[in-house]
């Protein structure tokens, strides 16, 4: 088999894997909790085909040590354009089934942005205004390492979903390193929510707010994420941010 012919095949069966989500169950839970899973997004050879990618000395633009900024203990890197093909395609065919959730929310937050049904129109918009570099990036924790909490805000446009598919095998590959996201809402304490996921599974959540329903209306909330501290092993993690950067 040639190497055309299996990468058009790895793209079809990923297209498949993403149309065949419960997306009506995942706006469902978006909407409850802000966050929802996609169960076995990836497949193993592919989780670990990217994370292989990590120490590669080309196709990134830029490489962050998060204890120099304070943002935490490990470090990540940002793909340079183009993606690998893997990462642009989660990221053009997520896209579309998040547009309509995040136009939804945002009418019910009482914000005007609207979002286009297709990736590459709504990239269009960010690039126009100066957000050109991609954001999509891969972040490598080991032992003691963890990310504080945090938004991934890079601009005026933002789309109010992002996702993070892990890459490692909890258990086997590391212990720790819990994905964390915490909401705070007016006039109460915060609450944490850590989310279970295992080697291929993407969560998808809440950049920073979303509508939640009140007796006196819909209000926002603020959510933040990050990663609890890795006990032992090694931790990567692929994440997609579908607005890019300044």
């Amino acid at each position: 088999m040639s190497a055309a012919i299996a990468l058009r095949r790895d793209a079809k069966a990923l297209a498949q894997r993403v149309a065949w989500q419960d997306w009506d169950g995942a706006a469902a839970s978006l909407d409850a909790c802000g966050h929802a899973i996609l169960p076995g997004l990836l497949d193993e050879p592919e989780c670990r085909a990217i994370a292989a990618l990590y120490d590669r000395p080309d196709g990134f633009r830029s490489r962050v040590v998060m204890a120099r900024h304070g943002f935490g203990s490990g470090e990540y890197r940002y793909f340079a354009y183009p993606l690998p093909a893997t990462v642009a395609m989660l990221r053009s065919t997520v896209y579309p089934q998040l547009a309509p959730i995040a136009n939804r929310w945002n009418e019910a937050m009482g914000i005007d942005v609207r979002y286009p049904g297709a990736h590459e129109d709504f990239l269009r918009r960010c690039h126009e205004a100066g957000q050109s570099r991609p954001t999509p990036l891969l972040l490598r924790y080991d032992a003691g390492d963890y990310n504080c909490l945090h938004q991934d805000l890079y601009g005026e446009h933002v789309f109010p979903l992002q996702m993070a598919v892990l890459l490692s095998q909890p258990g086997v590959d590391f212990e720790g390193g819990e994905f964390v996201l915490t909401e705070q809402r007016p006039r109460m304490q915060s609450r944490a929510d850590v989310v279970p996921l295992r080697r291929g599974d993407a969560v998808v959540f809440a950049v920073h707010h979303r509508p939640v329903a009140g007796t006196r209306g819909t209000y926002r909330v603020n959510l933040r994420h990050g990663v609890s501290r890795v006990r032992s092993g090694r931790r990567h993690t692929l994440g997609v941010v579908f607005h890019d950067a300044l």
